[in-house]
Formats: structure tokens, C-alpha cells, sequence
């Protein structure tokens, strides 16, 4: 199969992290018998250096044109950098949002994992790092309160804040196709998380779910109210699967799944529009001050491109390969910098971003 991938390496370590995705996809490729396109482009602060703006049509076209992107990290130092001494439309991170909107990427997933290797670096009770836990938060990205109407103005001489909270039925719709659809690549379960006792958009998502679940018998649906899930993810988050959510309540509970894997370097993303194409990415930013250092730990965007071989190109065995590579990788006792935490380095392996990259891609096996 020829895999037609637009990279958007970016800022800070972008390029360092990218680069060694793309050496573990073409081994891969080499494994499995395919063959990987890559074409890179600018965005983000790079892009405004290059061409004055953070994103340009060029990089837009390019994106289309593919079967999907693959992208590092967008942005700078925020105190320091220049680029954020533009008006916030022309800053880096406008690139992102402007891309998001021109691919029409409204469903965001982003998988929360405990590596058994990591377990110590989680800061939950040692029994439930112990059950350790394996979910993915899908997250609707381009609707809800972010996206309503908001405005402040004078209300009887008294300043009064307005946000608007809006849900069309097609766009809860679509979302929710896409987690049963994902629930069926994994453990067939779905939480789909709302406060339905108090707000009518969320009682409009809990309808809309319940008709879009009667088409997966094979996939079991709970409801949670959010305050609920917040609750559960600290107390027992082995009993999530995939965890289905509008835009703002999806934000928070993302975070907060993040924190409790132990470290943000080992958390890949992806934002899918209503084909399979997607935009794949870290969940963490550029780190400007180790940019270049070759110590960024790149497994996050090399697990990045795992999601994008499962959920774009459907090669399951293809996404097995990278993250059982991870696996032993880590079971061999080799850290980069920020898995290292208060070990000794006589404890484990320390190792550069290069050099992880070199040890995932050695450890590419057919299944």
C-alpha cells in the first residue's frame, strides 16, 4: 500500500520527534511491504519566519492532498519568543486552529495508558496503578460552548459575561459514530459522559447516543454524569474504555487522564474529520528549551503513528508492531530524559531521542 503522508514537523523539538516517527513508519513500511510518501511543510512559528503568517494555503493544499498528516509540536516560548508579540490571529497556534477548521477535524482522540514499566510515576494509590488502565477519550472538537455565541456587555450598570452552549443533533451524531466505531477496535465498551440532569444540550447528546448505539449491538453503552467521571478517573480508571464527550467537559476530562499516566512525552493524539483521514500529534508542546539537545522523548509521536496506521490506513497489525516496540523498549529498562524522573541512572538506560528512535525501529517485527 502507498501511504501518502503530509508532515508538519513545527517548532522546538518538533523536527527531532518527527524525524524519528518517520524512521520507525519506514521500517514499517520495509516490514510490511509498503511504501511511505512523506512530504513536509511548514507551520506554526517556522511558518511565520518563512512567510509572516503561521499557516498558508500552500501547507493547507498539502494536507488535503493527503491521505493524512502527521504533525510535531506548534508554538514557543510564550515569554520570550517573538511570535507572541503578534495579535493571537497571527501567532503560531492560530495555525493549528486554522488547520483543524479548513480539514473539518471535529473528533479528537486521545488514549490514556499506564505502561506497566511506568507505573511508579503515576500518582494514584499503588492498587490502582497497580490494575493500571488502557482508555481513549473522544472528545467532539468543533462544537459546544468554545464555539457559541459569546459576548460581555452592560447589564443594569453591572458587566455581564455571556457564553452560548449549542449542539446540533448531526454534530453530536458524528462523534458518536466514530467512538462505537473505535470501541469495536478495542474492548467494545462506551462511557458516554454528560450532566443530563441539568443541562438540555446534554440531554439532547444522551438521546442522540442512544440512537446511534441501537446500530452497535456489539458495543455496550453506560451513561456517567461528568462530575461522576471526574471522580472515577482518580478512583478506578481500569473500569474505562472509550470515553465519549462533548467539547469542553472532553477538554478537562483529557487533562486529567494525561496526568495520571505519569508523563505527558508517552501521550499521542488524533483529530479525525468524517472520512478517515486524520491529523495525528503529540499531546505535549514544542519544549523550546531542550529543542535541539537531542533529548526529547519522541514515543509519543512515534505512538502517534501507530494511531494513524489503525485508524486512517486500517493496518492493525501495522500500529501492533510500533507499540508492542515501545513495550520492550521500556521493559529493557531505556528511559529518555523525563522517564527518568528520581531514578539513578544505574537504575535504567538513559537515552537520546535519536537513540530511542534507532531502538523502536530495531524492534519492528512482523506479526
Amino acid at each position: 500500500m502507498k501511504l501518502n503522508i503530509t508532515c508538519i514537523p513545527g517548532d522546538g523539538i518538533g523536527p527531532e520527534i518527527v524525524a524519528e516517527a518517520k524512521k520507525v513508519l519506514n521500517k514499517v513500511a520495509e516490514v510490511y511491504g509498503h511504501e511511505m510518501i512523506f512530504k513536509d511543510v511548514l507551520m506554526g512559528g517556522c511558518s511565520i519566519d518563512a512567510y509572516g503568517v503561521p499557516l498558508t494555503q500552500e501547507t493547507i493544499d498539502a494536507a488535503k492532498a493527503a491521505d493524512a498528516v502527521l504533525m510535531g509540536s506548534i508554538g514557543g516560548n510564550t515569554s520570550t519568543s517573538p511570535w507572541y508579540k503578534l495579535e493571537p490571529s497571527k501567532r503560531p497556534e492560530a495555525g493549528l486552529l486554522g488547520i483543524r477548521k479548513a480539514l473539518g477535524l471535529f473528533a479528537n482522540l486521545r488514549p490514556a495508558y499506564l505502561y506497566p514499566q511506568l507505573k511508579e510515576a503515576c500518582p494514584l494509590k499503588e492498587e490502582a496503578a497497580a490494575r493500571g488502565f488502557d482508555m481513549m477519550i473522544m472528545r467532539e472538537l468543533t462544537g459546544g460552548l468554545y464555539f457559541g455565541e459569546r459576548y460581555t456587555k452592560e447589564v443594569n450598570g453591572e458587566l455581564t459575561a455571556t457564553d452560548t452552549l449549542v449542539y446540533k443533533e448531526s454534530e453530536i451524531r458524528r462523534i458518536a459514530i466514530k467512538a462505537f466505531e473505535v470501541a469495536r477496535k478495542r474492548r467494545k465498551s462506551v462511557i458516554s459522559v454528560d450532566k443530563a440532569n441539568v443541562l438540555d444540550s446534554s440531554r439532547l447528546w444522551r438521546k442522540v447516543v442512544e440512537e446511534v448505539a441501537k446500530d452497535y449491538p456489539d458495543v455496550k453503552l453506560e451513561h456517567m454524569l461528568v462530575d461522576n467521571c471526574a471522580m472515577q478517573l482518580v478512583r478506578d480508571p481500569a473500569q474505562f474504555d472509550v470515553v465519549l464527550t462533548e467539547n469542553m467537559f472532553g477538554d478537562i476530562l483529557s487533562d486529567e487522564a494525561s496526568m495520571i499516566t505519569g508523563s505527558i512525552g508517552m501521550l499521542p493524539s488524533a483529530s479525525l474529520n468524517d472520512s478517515s483521514f486524520g491529523l495525528y500529534e503529540p499531546s505535549h508542546g514544542s519544549a523550546p528549551d531542550i529543542a535541539g539537545k537531542n533529548i526529547a522523548n519522541p514515543i509519543a509521536t512515534v505512538l502517534s503513528a501507530a494511531m494513524m496506521l489503525r485508524y486512517t490506513f486500517n493496518l492493525d497489525k501495522e500500529a501492533d508492531s510500533i507499540e508492542n516496540a515501545v513495550r520492550k523498549v521500556l521493559e529493557e529498562g531505556y528511559r529518555t530524559t523525563d522517564l527518568m524522573g528520581n531514578a539513578k541512572e544505574s537504575e535504567f538506560k538513559k537515552v537520546g531521542c535519536s537513540e530511542m528512535g534507532d531502538l523502536l525501529v530495531e524492534r519492528i517485527l512482523s506479526l
